[in-house]
């Protein structure tokens, strides 16, 4: 399967007992995310239902009825000067990578979010040795923005992020 057997669609409240699955892997098995015990479902329902309500995507790649990513745009920062910013999220099941899904789900982020009040969306990406998150967002028009360092500690070691913005329009 490729990024070309997946459908990119809006998120409804039927995948989000596969989002959490799959968010769930990156919590218990990764650093890629600093939670350290999966939302329950009904984290992800809220979230859903706040990103509804403030007019942000939430989009999932389905292929053959089966969802196997998501991406969605949240709030950057709660300040209300901070509201035209926000901060992407891509996961993909672990038995999807490295099949153009990732890149496919974040064209289709950022088209939506280019359909918002937003004009800038940040990327906060954990740096643990590998850079197939930081080139994924170059290749869409992200630029360095900074990097924080040893900001979170999981799984027994020191964390940096680095921050990537993209102008929207």
């Amino acid at each position: 399967m490729t990024a070309i057997d997946a459908v990119i669609r809006p998120a409804v409240p039927a995948d989000l007992g596969a989002v959490a699955e799959i968010y769930g892997h990156y919590v218990r098995d990764t650093v890629a995310t600093f939670d350290e015990t999966p939302p329950p479902p009904a984290v992800w329902q809220q979230r859903f239902e706040d990103l509804a309500a403030q007019g942000l995507p939430f989009l999932v790649a389905e292929a053959s009825g089966e969802v196997v990513g998501y991406a969605y745009a949240a709030p950057w920062r709660p300040k209300p000067a901070y509201r035209h910013s926000a901060e992407n999220s891509i996961y993909l099941a672990p038995t999807h990578t490295g099949r153009g899904l990732g890149g496919a789900l974040l064209e289709a982020l950022l088209a939506a979010c280019a359909e918002t009040h937003l004009r800038q969306v940040i990327a906060v990406i954990a740096d643990f040795g590998t850079d197939a998150s930081v080139a994924l967002h170059r290749r869409y028009g992200f630029t360095d923005a900074g990097r924080l360092t040893a900001v979170g500690f999981k799984h027994g070691r020191w964390i940096d992020t680095v921050l990537m913005q993209r102008a929207l329009g």
